[in-house]
């Protein structure tokens, strides 16, 4: 191992963990803002509860975010300052951008979100909540844009090896960036909507808070029934998109050496590089064809069209895609089952479906990884499109020992940040939202035996919920 794929290693470790907390506080948030203008507009007490309990647990994932989230800039000046010597004209304002309209609109009004529901009107709160959710998405916008012209590089010129923008409007708007913007989101706000799926059939397993859990599932579903076909024709656009600009990236997603015509779609294989051929594949035939260029007969060029050394390597982006892609069929059947579930009036009855919800909880979690790892794998060996290598782009005086011991102090401190975040999180989702009336009837009438003092009883305050993390509590 040397400093450039130490390098490497480090950078995938700090995002790999990072874009956990995106991919659920995007989505998240804008749930919130759903629950808080539904609350606003029909003061059903049921859905402030539930708006409640996610904020606290939005309150933790938005801090582990930025926790991890600070870390990653530093990394452009410690581990890839020629990349940073030579982009920063670019992508710096697009960074800048982030902090001073994203981030600040979202500090400015978490605050508001998390404590001034007793202190404001409604209507504030409400659109606090949506303001959360308008910073979050204009992150997304931002940090999105830095990508895809990473990827699909416009509106630049190169002056004594630097980039220099030559128009901010092409810099921001490439090529990829429309259908990079909208994949992403897209999976964030899936990811998110199949936690809250998950978690509302946990609690109707265990028989508890069953008017927010019809809530939370009931929402959930009729937001992915639309949002899950709709990923997956964004998808076969972004891949149109990549195969105009990023042919490289395609062939390496479709394991496909050969330029040809009838292309088939490869199910599973094993990439030989070396060989420059798969093994043991399993294909449709024609089927790549269809949906890379829309025809039976249409030519998709073949990796060894590239040089070796410009590939990307093949068999984890092989693998990568078609973990994305299982994931997303696994996706569309559960929103289909539950459709079915619904219309028989079985949905909230059905142990077997319910358990089955709780199973795909990750599922957007593990999708969104290897999406990102496609994405960015498949771009290699560049790190600005065609234009510069990522070995050239490496601090020339780091040594293997310096990002060594880095990584390690990255890996240990990462393990207490989100391993401390989690056991919160999973404690916040065993003690449940704020409990109602209902609730409480419910509880009397599973437990008819049990002394009323033994519900245990929840208020909307950071006091009581701080309390309740401190030991477990009778449910």
């Amino acid at each position: 191992m040397d400093a450039l794929l130490l390098s490497r290693i480090q950078f995938a470790w700090v995002i790999a963990f990072h874009i956990l907390l995106p991919a659920f506080t995007v989505g998240l948030a804008c749930y919130i803002a759903t629950l808080e203008v539904r609350w606003w507009i029909t003061k059903n007490d049921t859905v402030r509860r539930l708006s409640a309990y996610w904020i606290k647990i939005f309150a933790i994932s938005f801090g582990m975010g930025v926790v991890s989230g600070i870390v990653m800039p530093f990394q452009f000046g410690t581990n890839w300052s020629r990349f940073s010597d030579s982009a920063s004209n670019v992508i710096g304002s697009l960074i800048a951008y982030e902090v001073i309209t994203a981030f600040f609109l979202e500090a400015a009004f978490l605050g508001v979100l998390l404590f001034g529901r007793k202190l404001v009107p409604q209507w504030a709160h409400a659109m606090s909540a949506v303001l959360v959710a308008l910073g979050t998405l204009l992150s997304s916008f931002w940090i999105l844009a830095v990508n895809s012209w990473m990827q699909t590089p416009r509106g630049y010129e190169v002056i004594d090896g630097r980039f220099f923008p030559t128009s901010m409007f092409d810099v921001i708007f490439t090529p990829s960036f429309p259908y990079r913007l909208t994949h992403t989101v897209i999976a964030f706000l899936v990811t998110t909507a199949f936690v809250i799926l998950g978690v509302g059939a946990y609690y109707l397993r265990q028989n508890r808070f069953p008017a927010e859990s019809r809530i939370m599932i009931r929402m959930s579903l009729a937001f992915l029934a639309i949002m899950v076909p709709l990923q997956v024709l964004v998808g076969d656009l972004h891949g149109l998109n990549s195969l105009e600009h990023q042919p490289a990236k395609v062939a390496a997603m479709e394991g496909i050496w050969e330029t040809s015509r009838g292309v088939p779609a490869s199910l599973f294989a094993i990439p030989d590089e070396e060989a420059e051929k798969n093994h043991f594949e399993i294909a449709i035939p024609n089927l790549a064809s269809l949906y890379l260029t829309h025809s039976m007969d249409g030519e998709v060029k073949g990796l060894k069209e590239w040089p070796r050394e410009d590939r990307p390597p093949v068999a984890i982006v092989y693998f990568a895609f078609r973990t994305m892609v299982g994931i997303g069929v696994l996706m569309l059947l559960t929103v289909i089952a539950g459709l079915l579930l619904w219309k028989k009036g079985r949905l909230f009855d059905s142990r077997r479906y319910l358990r089955w919800c709780m199973l795909m909880s990750p599922a957007g979690f593990i999708a969104v990884l290897a999406g990102w790892t496609t994405t960015e794998v498949g771009r290699q060996p560049w790190v600005i499109y065609g234009l510069m290598r990522t070995r050239d782009a490496v601090t020339p005086s780091l040594t293997t020992t310096d990002v060594a011991i880095s990584l390690l102090g990255y890996m240990l401190s990462y393990a207490v940040i989100f391993g401390g975040g989690f056991i919160l999180l999973r404690r916040l989702v065993r003690i449940g939202p704020p409990r109602g009336p209902e609730d409480e009837a419910h509880e009397m009438q599973a437990h008819p035996n049990r002394p009323l003092s033994a519900v245990t009883r929840h208020d909307d305050t950071a006091a009581t919920a701080a309390r309740g993390l401190g030991g477990r509590h009778d449910a």
